[in-house]
């Protein structure tokens, strides 16, 4: 079944973690912004080559940019549907992605909030640490790296911070995100394809929550 699904939620939330177990179990394909945008500049097409010389001049990628970039995905298809990661981040953002999926004669299936304390998700943030081969998210209180140094996924041994994973650059992050991304909320909800889950669960016990919310 094709399912395709927005995940919104502040940085730190777990929105990475839920949407690999996604591309795991049901197939489904993440649709990053970054990722989209690093694969054009490297495939060298036209369009590849238009992002490459925006941000060469320092400039930001446009909207019509990504939602090209978007559209090309979508042509290529998916059996089990999209996870869309990182867009939309504005109201003018979600409007297109809207009109794009009409125009395709496709569908968003769910959006799903992913609700966070924040003064919790500090705390999980700031002992933050994941695995440099795979990117297996471990935390110092609730998930430690294995005794042994090894990855319990990969077997790798190199572990890594985030530079921007302290009290004071989170904080900002999180401000950014509610001014920018929360009217999201409430634009999904008027339409009747919001949902919400714990984002500061254990991982099986959100991935159970999003798995009852996809049906």
């Amino acid at each position: 079944m094709t399912t395709n699904i927005i995940l919104l939620g502040p940085p730190g939330a777990g929105k990475g973690t839920q949407a690999r177990k996604l591309v795991e179990e049901r197939g489904m394909v993440q649709l990053s912004t970054g990722d989209m945008l690093r694969d054009a500049q490297a495939s060298g097409s036209a369009m590849g080559k238009k992002v490459a010389e925006v941000m060469a001049a320092g400039q930001l990628v446009t909207d019509d940019i990504v939602i090209g970039l978007i559209r090309e995905k979508l042509e290529q298809g998916s059996e089990g549907g999209f996870i869309f990661d990182g867009f939309p981040r504005t109201l003018p953002q979600a409007d297109a992605l809207g009109e794009l999926l009409d125009g395709m004669g496709a569908k968003l299936d769910a959006v799903i909030e992913m609700q966070v304390d924040d003064e919790a998700l500090v705390q999980r943030i700031t002992a933050r640490s994941t695995c440099g081969d795979c990117g297996e998210v471990y935390n110092d209180i609730t998930k430690p790296i294995p005794a042994d140094g090894k990855c319990s996924n990969c077997g790798g041994t190199e572990f890594k911070r985030r530079a921007d994973d302290n009290e004071d650059s989170l904080r900002q992050r999180l401000m950014e995100y509610y001014k920018k991304t929360s009217p999201l909320i409430g634009y999904y909800y008027a339409k009747g394809q919001l949902s919400s889950v714990n984002g500061l669960g254990e991982i099986d016990a959100v991935k159970a929550e999003i798995a009852a919310v996809l049906g």
